[in-house]
């Protein structure tokens, strides 16, 4: 799999764009707040319908306009594909697929695997469960398109149980509607469940290899899921917390309250790690996640890498650049010594400035490193 070109209109600080990119690796080379992000903010989108950042569709759309557009060309064993995006700030995105309306946002999901790695992905370790509950939903959707429906449905549920819960706090004869929500939530829930076991069980299975490696041989890592509740004590305890969901105001049972723990022998590194240890485990999570898609889809995912070099050390820089292979990897940086230095095979440079995006020459790559 691979991206071959991408087309942006008034999309955040790009007024028009057509970038072509090399099957091999492409370098997004420039200053700080330049735009480079935000040609893989908008791969992203292409393929998962949703920003990296979680911002809303309004928010990606140039200030001054009412929308936007992304097209981007895949091709997969020989085969293009054209992916039009209409971005609107009032009312739902359009999607098509080679001119084709689709109806739904997710029946877009899967057609196009990207792995996105940015510093913000090396606290997955260290900060809150939702950053590691979103990592492991972000994958799985693009995998599993029944995850993604059972995954959708159940937050549409919880968000109205919630609701449901603020009016009973004004109306108690509303409690009796509660059984109607709980029961899908139940039902969602368990899937949702199931599923995050499964996955964990697959990537245990590639990240011990990892792991060690990137730790020369010192490190023997693994994941642990913590369901927040059990799937045969799912609906017993939906019952025995009503009552406190109601006065908290809040659906305080059920996978959207789930964690995982990253240990290292018996010690949990979420906690107890060093800072080291939490970022060579996050660059093992990542690595992982790359493999996983390729074992899953049969197919190499595309790898968009933000900034992710300037945080690491020459060790895990020569991990990772070493890991890439045959991926088509499209990286964003704000200097070239890192690859010179690295000796790293790039087959394209651009130089991005101010919405403006410019293929450079070798020459010019030499005499800008220098």
């Amino acid at each position: 799999m691979i991206i071959k070109s991408l087309e942006l209109a008034d999309y955040r600080n790009y007024e028009s764009l057509e970038i072509k990119f090399d099957k091999g690796t492409n370098i997004l080379y420039g200053d700080n707040a330049q735009g480079k992000t935000n040609i893989l903010e908008a791969i992203f989108v292409a393929a998962t319908t949703k920003s990296h950042k979680g911002s809303k569709d309004k928010e990606i759309i140039n200030f001054a306009k009412e929308d936007a557009h992304i097209r981007a060309y895949i091709e997969k064993e020989n085969v293009e594909t054209r992916i039009d995006m209409h971005l609107r700030k009032s009312g739902s995105k359009g999607l098509a697929v080679d001119g084709q309306k689709l109806k739904r946002a997710v029946d877009l999901i899967g057609l196009c695997n990207v792995v996105f790695f940015s510093p913000e992905d090396l606290g997955i370790i260290k900060n809150g469960p939702a950053e590691r509950r979103r990592f492991i939903d972000i994958e799985l959707c693009q995998l599993d398109n029944i995850y993604l429906f059972n995954l959708n449905n159940y937050n549409k549920i919880v968000n109205q149980r919630n609701k449901l819960l603020k009016d009973i706090f004004f109306n108690p004869d509303l409690k009796e509607t509660l059984n109607i929500w709980d029961m899908q939530l139940v039902s969602y829930g368990t899937k949702i469940i199931e599923r995050r076991r499964v996955f964990v069980d697959q990537l245990n299975e590639i990240i011990y290899d990892v792991h060690k490696k990137l730790s020369g041989d010192k490190e023997e890592l693994r994941i642990v899921y913590e369901p927040n509740v059990e799937c045969e004590d799912f609906e017993k305890n939906m019952r025995y917390s009503r009552e406190r969901d109601i006065k908290a105001k809040m659906t305080t049972v059920g996978p959207h309250r789930d964690d995982f723990s990253i240990m290292v022998g018996d010690v949990d590194i979420r906690k107890y790690g060093s800072q080291g240890q939490q970022r060579t485990a996050a660059l093992s999570l990542k690595l992982s996640e790359i493999e996983l898609v390729k074992k899953i889809t049969k197919d190499n995912p595309i790898l968009l890498l933000d900034d992710v070099l300037s945080e690491l050390d020459s060790n895990r820089q020569n991990y990772l650049l070493n890991s890439i292979g045959d991926i088509q990897t499209i990286i964003t940086c704000t200097g070239l010594e890192e690859f010179v230095n690295n000796r790293f095979e790039i087959n394209r440079v651009f130089q991005v400035s101010d919405g403006k995006v410019k293929l450079m020459s070798n020459d010019e790559r030499c005499n800008d490193h220098e």
